[in-house]
């Protein structure tokens, strides 16, 4: 394994685990917010005990996520030290604004922790929706400095020289790329989060766990995923439509789609095939990828042979984390849609067909979650700054990366093992009491 292999594998095995971390952080609240905010208007015990519950859960995942957060931005100037030289000055402001979001979450977590009995109980709620909103932000501002790398934006860039002038940090974070991403990384983030909640209160009510109690809990987390889950799919659009238009070599990674061509077929599954240009076992939908991309059936689609060779994102990964997630992302909106439908018609909504399907979603959201980060960090590639600098020429020459690699690997390993038993173990005590 050489460097750059090395860290560009540190950097993914990083944001695999911080991703999921931070967007339990950012959504959790909410449902902890929303129980407590139950339990004020009914004295219902069990919205309390879910609010305890959740609660824990939110100081558990913020503190690894502060941990995890902070390893990243050490790993950020160790392993791409002239990508942070060029590019800090650049887009560094909405990491400021992240840092300063995260102290007042910390502060508005701390209240509520130690606030019960303390201070006002409007007061000691209205802390425990500041914790979430400040999350969201945190998250925003993160996906904005994300997208800055996708759609570089409020700076000159002179090729012959290498000089980086005429900074505008407010463009380089409000760039064209920022609205999209964000929006689909939040909902995202609401979906994922929300329906492994409501899958593992739904395993515990199959299991005949403490039904009254769990059902509660789904209550409480099941808007949000309808509402994430239904508006996803318009973002993905939003989202692919941007790609299309500034990352076209990124959109026909995705589809695995080789020549340019007018009334572009969507391409569902399929095997790419690099060598010849083809994709093997798929089902095409005629024209349709042109009208998804640009509103037009007979739209132009570039194709990755328009592209230089070096300037190809790796055909083969994101077309199948794409396919991945829009599967799961469909899978997940019916799901949804069949729960509205009962809904609608005033039926019983946890029957025994929604808990298995529910229970079946667990870990469904993250895999998605997952899938859409490897697109857009994968989809980029070769670039770190898109079309300004290679990710290649953002190494650092330090050698041995690989044994930093493989102790990063072990320290989040072990973060998950440790985020894993507590969690769990916060579930049991309170499935008991």
């Amino acid at each position: 394994m050489d460097n750059l292999l090395a860290a560009r594998s540190q950097m993914a095995f990083s944001l695999i685990f911080h991703i999921i971390f931070a967007c339990v952080g950012m959504v959790m609240p909410f449902f902890m917010s929303l129980s407590y905010w139950k339990y004020i208007k009914t004295r219902d015990m069990d919205y309390l005990k879910l609010t305890k519950m959740w609660m824990k859960g939110v100081a558990i995942f913020f503190a690894v996520g502060a941990v995890s957060g902070t390893l990243l931005s050490f790993e950020l100037g160790l392993l791409w030290p002239e990508f942070m030289e060029k590019a800090g000055p650049i887009f560094g402001m909405p990491f400021s604004y992240e840092g300063a979001a995260f102290f007042l979450e910390a502060i508005a977590l701390g209240i509520f922790l130690y606030g019960f009995d303390k201070v006002p109980e409007k007061i000691h709620w209205l802390s425990s929706l500041f914790v979430g909103i400040m999350g969201v932000l945190s998250g925003i501002f993160i996906t904005s400095a994300n997208s800055w790398m996708n759609s570089p934006a409020g700076f000159d860039f002179s090729r012959e020289t290498g000089v980086y002038s005429n900074i505008e940090p407010i463009a380089a974070m409000f760039n064209d790329a920022w609205l999209s991403q964000a929006l689909h990384m939040t909902l995202a983030a609401f979906c994922a989060t929300s329906i492994a909640v409501i899958g593992i209160h739904s395993l515990l009510i199959l299991k005949g766990i403490n039904e009254s109690f769990n059902k509660k809990a789904i209550k409480v987390a099941l808007p949000f995923f309808l509402i994430a889950s239904v508006l996803q799919p318009l973002s993905g659009d939003f989202s692919a439509k941007d790609i299309a238009k500034r990352q076209p070599e990124k959109l026909a990674a995705l589809e695995a789609h080789f020549e340019t061509q007018e009334g572009a077929p969507l391409i569902i599954g399929g095997i790419p095939n690099v060598a010849e240009g083809k994709v093997d076992y798929a089902i095409k939908i005629p024209k349709l990828l042109s009208f998804l991309a640009f509103g037009d059936f007979n739209a132009e689609v570039k194709g990755l042979n328009d592209f230089p060779e070096d300037e190809r994102p790796p055909v083969l990964i994101t077309h199948f984390a794409f396919q991945i997630m829009v599967g799961i992302g469909t899978f997940l909106l019916l799901v949804s849609l069949f729960i509205i439908m009962k809904i609608v018609r005033k039926k019983e909504v946890l029957t025994l067909t929604t808990l298995r399907l529910l229970t079946l979603g667990t870990p469904l959201g993250f895999i998605a979650l997952e899938a859409g980060w490897i697109v857009t960090e994968v989809g980029r590639q070769p670039w770190i700054i898109y079309k300004v600098m290679k990710t290649a020429d953002a190494l650092t020459p330090v050698p041995g990366i690989q044994y930093s690699f493989v102790m990063f690997s072990i320290l989040y390993i072990i973060l998950s093992i440790l985020v894993t038993w507590l969690f769990y173990r916060q579930v049991k005590i309170y499935q008991e009491l």
